[in-house]
């Protein structure tokens, strides 16, 4: 269907946040027939692309058509569009004249954490992806504006960068994504057992504190009281991911962490999240990170660049 789909890396401003977020300006005077632009991008189905970070498009001025999983949104000035991870789609200029629209792409991945993972789990995607939202926008227009001026006022946080600009970027992202729960009034978010991850809370809280040693699904099941087969079943319902995914998640997340936040040895730091194979742990770090943990510890000490 995507002949010429390409996946785009995405290098992060800050690879704490897992953001991106830059406006795109451009002028093009030989558009004359939307329609036949729209028609082209069907036929062809040219420039398609995905990438595993989220994105949300806010156009500034002008028109835009996009295309995403057989659907198609014209949007003009103060209108969203929002596509899920690795999730393809494309765009293209319908109206001729100025196109200024921001794109903000997010690892959501990275904001899963104890705190919120009742709350992040809606967003999962294991139902649909995160695009089924766009009638939100469309739908209810006061979560339409608060969400632009939201996307505004990080893209200025990232530039400028003053001091707590991270806490400010991940506010108000964490606002963004309540303002899509509070008003998914078609219920498209994946709305899962509660009770089920409260009954998961003494797994979690294990695989928390033993991260440094092996971990089995055999051992988790019988400290649970649950039988193997039902632990796998309601632990990927309820989280949004696998026993094993989760557990390399949370290492992964530690090593961040540790990296950060010291000046331990990258031996030690996967030794300390147990991942004592130094290959494996650069592999599964680079799958996460799409670096290396040297690399990522290089970037925060960099002044972000921005696009």
């Amino acid at each position: 269907m995507y002949p010429e789909m390409y996946y785009e890396q995405v290098v992060y401003q800050d690879p704490f946040l897992a953001v991106r977020i830059w406006q795109i300006d451009t002028s093009n005077e030989d558009i004359r027939d939307a329609d036949l632009q729209i028609e082209q991008v069907q036929q062809f189905n040219s420039h398609w692309h995905y990438h595993k970070e989220i994105e949300f498009l806010l156009i500034l001025q002008g028109e835009m058509a996009v295309f995403y999983n057989q659907e198609q949104l014209l949007l003009r000035e103060g209108d969203i569009a929002l596509f899920g991870s690795n999730e393809p789609h494309t765009t293209v200029q319908t109206k001729a004249g100025n196109l200024s629209y921001i794109v903000f792409q997010i690892d959501l991945s990275k904001y899963w954490d104890s705190s919120t993972l009742k709350s992040m789990q809606y967003f999962s995607e294991v139902i649909r992806p995160l695009s089924a939202l766009n009638y939100v926008y469309s739908k209810h227009d006061g979560a339409r504006r608060q969400t632009v001026r939201l996307i505004r006022e990080i893209y200025k946080e990232m530039n400028d960068q003053s001091l707590g600009f991270e806490l400010a970027v991940s506010s108000r992202l964490k606002t963004m994504l309540l303002l899509l729960l509070r008003h998914d009034t078609d219920k498209k978010l994946n709305y899962l057992d509660n009770a089920m991850l409260e009954r998961l809370q003494p797994a979690l809280y294990y695989i928390e504190n033993h991260l440094s040693e092996k971990l089995s699904i055999n051992e988790l099941s019988a400290f649970m009281n649950i039988s193997y087969t039902h632990f796998i079943k309601m632990f990927k319902k309820a989280v949004g991911m696998s026993f094993t995914d989760f557990v390399v998640y949370k290492r992964i997340k530690k090593a961040e962490q540790m990296l950060l936040t010291s000046d331990t040895s990258i031996a030690e730091v996967a030794e300390a999240v147990g991942i004592s194979n130094l290959g494996h742990f650069y592999d599964r770090f680079r799958r996460y990170n799409g670096c290396s943990p040297k690399q990522f510890k290089d970037r925060l000490r960099e002044p972000a660049a921005m696009v």
